[in-house]
């Protein structure tokens, strides 16, 4: 038994003092605890708003863009009518006398497959012309537009239609630097001025024939 020592509080210290620090602990962890909790309340809380204000986000956009899309189509239908009417005579300032010019051609293969689409055809015995129409002409546009001229290129071959084969992009908003980039490709580019059309043809420009 001369071995067994009982351990003693630590100086200064009673019981009491010792109780008193366990019950302050005790306290202090279950106070942490409610601040974890109500911390974590709030960020699922906060998770809940950023995940409606995204849902809310998702549909102002669909609705945005089905909105646009349909001001697109009605500014390309409204372009398309004021484009056809007129460009006929403006072709002819360029020496081009185009007797067929109408909208919305679309050209398939032997089993129906569409082909290409083109806005604006015109043609005559020597000629045909392709018209890209967009609301407001992108350079996305224009790379769009020279691979459809490609693709009537083979449909023509295919049909030993040896005709020369030009190019041309419209727009009721054309910016200057993609006003540049399609007259570099060979496109005559027809801008809405008004109630009408204009194609204005910079010194040097050589329209490119497919």
């Amino acid at each position: 038994m001369g071995d067994v020592q009982k351990r003693q509080p630590a100086q200064g210290l009673t019981a009491e003092d010792i109780w008193a620090m366990f019950r302050e602990t005790d306290r202090r962890m279950k106070e942490t605890d409610r601040r974890m909790k109500e911390t974590d309340q709030q960020m699922k809380e906060t998770d809940r708003k950023i995940k409606e204000t995204e849902r809310l986000i998702e549909r102002l956009t669909k609705k945005t863009d089905k909105q646009l899309g349909e001001l697109g189509n009605r500014f390309g239908e409204l372009a398309e009518h004021l484009v056809t009417p007129n460009i006929t005579e403006k072709f002819r300032a360029l020496n081009y006398t185009f007797t067929k010019a109408g909208p919305y051609v679309k050209f398939t293969d032997v089993r129906g497959k569409t082909l290409a689409e083109v806005d604006v055809w015109l043609e005559n015995g020597e000629f045909a012309l392709a018209v890209e129409v967009k609301s407001y002409l992108r350079i996305q546009d224009v790379k769009d537009h020279i691979k459809r001229m490609e693709v009537l290129r083979r449909y023509m071959e295919e049909r030993q239609d040896r005709r020369k084969l030009l190019g041309s992009v419209a727009g009721a908003i054309v910016r200057a630097s993609v006003r540049s980039y399609a007259l570099e490709k060979g496109f005559y580019v027809i801008e809405q001025s008004g109630d009408t059309v204009k194609i204005e043809v910079p010194e040097g420009f050589s329209p490119r024939i497919w």
